[in-house]
């Protein structure tokens, strides 16, 4: 079966590297172009570009599929059915007629709730105790096709994104390969369409969604900033300036402060009072990164910026 990849990420590259390790006939790989990276703003290749080099795989990197030259291309290859991963382009309708047996999305949600860009993220702010992944037929939606098959995910209690990820990553990567086996033995894959009621929508990550708010209630903001670890990061005020929250947790106590107040600094962490509907709660700092500096532990940025019980956060700006 000659399968087409479009991709872009580490979690679309490990769907890639299962499909090629299964034998499978990869005539193209479209990724998004290099995106500069880093203080030095480098050009540097996504993680699917890294795999499809590192294999001998043609790679395609056009930055829009609505040129008609582009698309002109792209249907000179023969593919049997395009998987598309976190591709982060659009596709006409001409790239989703384009493959015999149409387009294959893997989405990691259970459809149609968290339909979008960022399902993974949203689904940890939400306090979301399942997540999982949905294989779908394209079509002209956004995430709106009908479910060949999907696979049910708990989401751990102290899970970041980057953990929840990898572990999407993985069961993505075997579900595709099982799909992929099953359309070249009977020729089709049945598909439901999705259901009418439960759609969310997974909105794209801004720099709004970035800023904690200590009104807040501490569980709230774990999940906050779970859902932004390990990138973009939450982000918080310290003394007029910008500084990353890579880490907390609740710890269960009530203390009445003003929301942003540090009202404990020991081993374990930076204790700060937080707000609540009910009652004041308590989020504890665990891993904090200046800025323009590295990540530490809540401690030592303790020492080294001489935090001190009645100081406060500032909301993230």
């Amino acid at each position: 079966m000659r399968v087409g990849f479009a991709g872009t990420p580490a979690f679309a590259a490990l769907a890639l590297a299962a499909l090629h390790d299964q034998g499978c006939t990869i005539p193209v790989v479209l990724t998004q172009p290099d995106r500069p990276v880093g203080r030095g703003l480098a050009p540097a290749a996504s993680a699917v570009k890294s795999y499809a080099i590192d294999h001998a795989l043609p790679v395609q990197q056009p930055p829009s599929l609505k040129p008609d030259a582009v698309q002109s291309e792209l249907r000179l290859i023969p593919v049997d059915v395009l998987v598309v991963a976190a591709y982060g382009l659009i596709l006409p309708r001409a790239v989703l007629d384009w493959p015999r047996h149409g387009c294959l999305n893997l989405h990691a949600s259970l459809l149609p709730r968290w339909r979008g860009a960022a399902p993974i993220a949203r689904a940890i702010d939400a306090g979301d105790a399942t997540t999982g992944i949905t294989i779908m037929q394209m079509d002209a939606g956004l995430d709106t096709g009908a479910i060949v098959t999907a696979q049910a995910l708990s989401i751990g209690p102290d899970e970041t994104t980057g953990a929840l990820t990898g572990r999407l990553a993985s069961l993505g990567a075997s579900m595709i390969v099982e799909v992929l086996r099953a359309l070249a033995h009977d020729g089709r894959l049945p598909a439901t369409p999705q259901p009418e009621n439960g759609m969310t929508y997974a909105a794209k990550i801004t720099r709004a969604d970035r800023l904690l708010d200590w009104t807040q209630d501490a569980p709230t903001l774990d999940r906050r900033i779970r859902a932004l670890a390990p990138s973009p990061g939450a982000v918080a005020g310290w003394r007029g300036k910008p500084i990353k929250i890579r880490a907390a947790t609740p710890v269960g106590t009530t203390i009445a402060a003003a929301p942003g107040t540090i009202v404990a600094i020991g081993a374990g962490g930076i204790d700060v009072a937080c707000g609540g509907e009910a009652k004041p709660s308590v989020l504890r700092l665990t891993q904090l990164q200046p800025a323009a500096g590295r990540s530490m532990p809540a401690q030592a940025f303790a020492a080294g910026y001489r935090v001190v019980p009645g100081a406060r956060f500032e909301p993230g700006r």
